[in-house]
């Protein structure tokens, strides 16, 4: 034991069980034996447990560390830490805090001189996998007690991955829920659709809008916006725009009103100055043929009736965040008696076309809209069917966010 003891002393240099030499984190990768850090001040109690572990045959590659302040420089690699309780710079279960606020992710074992079940109780409810007690323990225990550690770590690790997405599925669908609303309206002749996708495949949500209200007094207003980035930060200031719209309706506050509330929460919310967002709103009187348009920095909506399908045009004003807050231009639309609506986010527009990947553009998609509706496609059918020729053309799934809501009056006609 001298010699051995000695021997280390003088070489200074991290024990290996067998014949691999330790070169770092690529050694085990190629000998698949586990990385295992001994914090342990005392030479002979060092040298034994490398006895054990070799009679033991474990797959593991042993590194010493004689403190606290010594190990923390050693520990990137580990998959699990022999730790004393006795060492010269830690005090009983300090030591295995540390270990635990700082590299949570790694198992450790506590294996000490001190037979004191109660202090063992407390390490394991700190966080250790299991408690040791030197002398008690021989080479195939010590390789089990590893071995169980690291794979219990591991599951431990794949459980916390697993909450940690379960919370961000669970944020991401309140956010969704927040920018895909139930259409409130009660008007049984009023037909509703809407589509809604985030840009690419990404799994975040995108900054684009929409919803439907229709007020007591039998108007009808719908919305669609595009804040302009995609991800959560700009799906959040589309929802909290699109409640101020729908709250600022309810309470029956006039157009120009709405909107500039809905500017004003905008600019207090958003995270980036230069940040804007379009947006197209529609009021739609209790007849059902006529209604007044707003285009704030947006696309034109398509109006869709027996002869045929055109552009609502009307003064466009700067998007949101930008510019005048208190003025808002707007335009008489008359519908007729048979109509169908299609609002849209720009996301459906930018797309390309074919080999010339020229953009789709507000006249392309005219055209796709009149071909689906000449063969009598209206409401979800037609919002289906222009998307995906819209997505076909692009050869793929569109780059930028899209949000499509589609109005037809009176439900079930074929305008």
């Amino acid at each position: 034991m001298e010699v051995g003891t000695r021997e280390m002393r003088e070489r200074q240099v991290p024990m290996v069980t067998g014949d691999v030499a330790w070169d770092g984190t690529q050694a085990a990768e190629r000998t698949g034996q586990t990385r295992v850090l001994l914090i342990e001040d005392d030479d002979g109690d060092a040298l034994l447990v490398e006895e054990l572990l070799l009679d033991g045959g474990a797959a593991v590659e042993l590194r010493r560390a004689r403190s606290m302040a010594e190990a923390k420089e050693e520990l990137a690699g580990a998959a699990c830490v022999l730790l004393d309780l006795g060492l010269p710079d830690t005090h009983e279960l300090n030591g295995l805090r540390w270990l635990q606020r700082n590299v949570p992710r790694i198992a450790v074992v506590v294996l000490t001189g001190l037979a004191d079940e109660h202090l063992g109780e407390e390490a394991v409810r700190v966080g250790a996998q299991d408690y040791l007690v030197k002398g008690q323990v021989d080479g195939q225990g010590l390789a089990r007690v590893i071995r169980y550690a690291v794979e219990r770590e591991r599951s431990e690790e794949l459980q916390r991955q697993l909450r940690e997405a379960q919370i961000y599925a669970e944020e991401n669908g309140r956010l969704e829920r927040g920018l895909l609303p139930s259409p409130l309206v009660s008007d049984g002749g009023l037909d509703v659709a809407a589509r809604y996708s985030p840009g690419g495949q990404r799994l975040l949500l995108g900054g684009d809008f929409y919803d439907v209200v229709e007020t007591a007094d039998g108007w009808v207003h719908a919305v669609v916006g595009d804040v302009c980035g995609h991800g959560p930060d700009e799906a959040a200031l589309g929802v909290s725009m699109r409640v101020a719209w729908r709250t600022m309706v309810l309470a029956d506050r006039p157009a120009t009103e709405v909107l500039t509330v809905v500017d004003q929460v905008f600019r207090h919310e958003r995270f980036k100055r230069h940040l804007f967002t379009t947006l197209c709103m529609i009021s739609i009187d209790p007849s059902r043929t006529a209604g007044r348009l707003f285009l704030v920095g947006h696309p034109p909506p398509l109006l869709l009736t027996p002869e045929g399908v055109r552009e609502l045009s009307a003064p466009v004003r700067s998007p949101v965040g930008v510019g005048d807050r208190d003025r808002w231009p707007s335009v008489e639309i008359e519908l007729g008696d048979r109509w169908s609506l299609l609002m849209y986010t720009d996301g459906l527009i930018d797309g390309r076309m074919g080999a010339e990947r020229r953009r789709l553009d507000v006249e392309g998609l005219a055209g796709l809209v009149e071909t689906a509706h000449g063969r009598g496609q209206v409401g979800e059918p037609l919002l289906d069917d222009v998307v995906s020729r819209v997505r076909e053309l692009n050869g793929g799934d569109l780059d930028d966010d899209m949000a499509v809501v589609a109005l037809r009056w009176p439900a079930g006609e074929s305008a």
